[in-house]
């Protein structure tokens, strides 16, 4: 899984730093783009040339959440491609569903030990090859 590109869409710097800090540590080869909302997630990837492989998305943010992102990347026809996984604190049966329904390939929950966070970003991402 070398040097895969990711970015992370999430309001909480905390969040953020702990996803840049897995990423790192499944392969330091690794990049990992960040946008604080939506919008700025959106604002982002329409101006790049080269994409990244995974988007991982909070559900809760202010400005756009997830659920209003992933609509706008799907409709997207340049952006639509790129594998998106939920990356939320909701464990809501109909968030996931709905998640899922609007084109997510996977829901993970954020965990509540952050020390294992890289193992289960490595297990899904195994299982999306």
């Amino acid at each position: 899984m070398a040097g895969r590109t990711f970015m992370i869409v999430d309001d909480d710097t905390d969040d953020r730093f702990f996803f840049r800090k897995a990423i790192d540590e499944i392969d330091s080869s690794n990049i990992c783009q960040e946008a604080c909302n939506g919008q700025d997630a959106l604002d982002q990837l329409r101006k790049m040339e080269q994409f990244p492989d995974f988007i991982f998305l909070d559900l809760n943010m202010y400005i756009m959440n997830g659920k209003e992102c992933l609509a706008e990347l799907k409709k997207d026809e340049r952006l639509k491609k790129i594998p998106v996984i939920i990356y939320s604190t909701s464990l809501y049966a109909q968030d996931i569903e709905n998640m899922r329904k609007l084109g997510a390939v996977h829901y993970l929950a954020k965990p509540f030990d952050i020390t294992k966070l890289s193992q289960e970003i490595t297990a899904i991402l195994a299982g999306l090859q």
